[in-house]
Formats: C-alpha cells, structure tokens, sequence
C-alpha cells in the first residue's frame, strides 16, 4: 500500500480528503499531514515545516500532537550512519486507514454489482428477503465469484430461486470450492471417474422426499 502511495498510481487527494473527513481533522492538522506525506525528511524539523507552511511553532506543535492521538502518524527510531538514533514520522498509521476505507468500497461495488446480478437474471427486483439471503452468503465468506457462479448455473438448469442455489453453495463448500476455476476442476474429475455431475443432482428434489 505505502510503495502505491509513494509511487503516485491512484488518487491521493480523494482518499486523503475522505480520511480527514472521517477522524475530522482541522485545516492545520491536514496540512501538516499533507507535509509529511510528501517530505523526504521524515523528522520533525520545526523550522523547516514553518518555512513550507507559513505555520507558527505552536500550531504545527499542536496540530502534530493531535495526529499522533489521531493515530493517524507514528514516530519510529532510526540510526544513521554514524550510529546516532533519530526519531521519523511514520505515516503507515495513514497508509492503512486508506486501505480500510479502499476495502469498504471495493465490498459495497461487490454487493451492489452481485445484487444487480440477480434481478437481471431473475428479470424482477430481488425482495427483502431475497436481498438478506444474499447479504448472508457474503457474509459467511463464500466469494462473490462463487455465488454467481452458482446464480449462472441455476439459471441455466431453468431454476431462478434462492434456496436451489443455497443448496448448489453449500455443496461446492462441502467440497472445498472456493471460485469458478475449482468448481470446473472438480467436475471436469467427475466426469472422468464417470461420476454423476454435480448439477445433475437435483437439490430440490431432496427437499420434497
């Protein structure tokens, strides 16, 4: 995540700017993250920072106190060459705010994509309840290449219901599939051993005996 950072590969300032939303930083405290983010010399060097921000000693004194109870720095030991420890400022407790939040993002897009998913397949909105069930299975940790791995598999047997492809998940869980590469591996040795498949086994069937 820092080397992202460092190299500049994504936008800075968004996620930069939702963080200090989110642990409500004032002006100066965002400024001075700001320096730090950027500076090649990691260390507290008062004078120099009032030279690039135009801020007094105090404020900067303050502001840097407050990031550190922020969590949103850390100071970390380091030795020159010559043996001498020196204090840095470490930004890492920043680096990995911006991946929770990047994280969180990436589920919603997941969820919202995964929901849409099923009422284009199903050719309706998806109810509450539908919506819950769907919300369970990611939250029991099946992927989401795996549900809609099962969501094209029951569409293609004729079936559009949430409990067939409950059935058809847990199955694959039983056997350890975790994405739709396992899932073609373990029926394409079924097939070879001249096994029933899979998906001819009809799960709601089981239900009604």
């Amino acid at each position: 995540m820092k080397e992202i950072w460092i190299e500049k590969h994504f936008c800075l300032s968004t996620h930069l700017i939702k963080e200090a939303i989110r642990r409500n930083l004032s002006l100066e405290e965002f400024i001075l993250l700001i320096y730090f983010e950027d500076a090649i010399d990691k260390s507290l060097n008062v004078e120099t920072i009032k030279n690039a921000t135009d801020m007094s000693e105090n404020i900067i004194l303050e502001s840097f106190h407050s990031l550190l109870t922020k969590h949103l720095i850390d100071l970390s030991s380091t030795k020159d060459a010559e043996g001498r420890v020196k204090e840095e400022i470490s930004l890492t407790p920043l680096y990995n705010g911006i991946e929770n939040i990047i994280e969180e993002e990436k589920k919603e897009t997941i969820k919202i994509d995964i929901y849409a998913a099923f009422e284009t397949e199903f050719g309706r909105a998806i109810s509450s309840i539908e919506y819950e069930i769907i919300n369970a299975w990611l939250e029991k940790g099946f992927s989401e290449e795996l549900i809609l791995s099962a969501l094209k598999e029951a569409v293609f047997n004729g079936v559009t219901n949430l409990r067939y492809i409950d059935k058809i998940l847990y199955e694959w869980q039983k056997k350890g599939y975790k994405n739709s590469d396992e899932v073609k591996v373990g029926i394409k040795k079924r097939e070879e051993t001249k096994m029933p498949t899979l998906f001819d086994y009809n799960w709601l069937e089981e239900n009604e005996e």
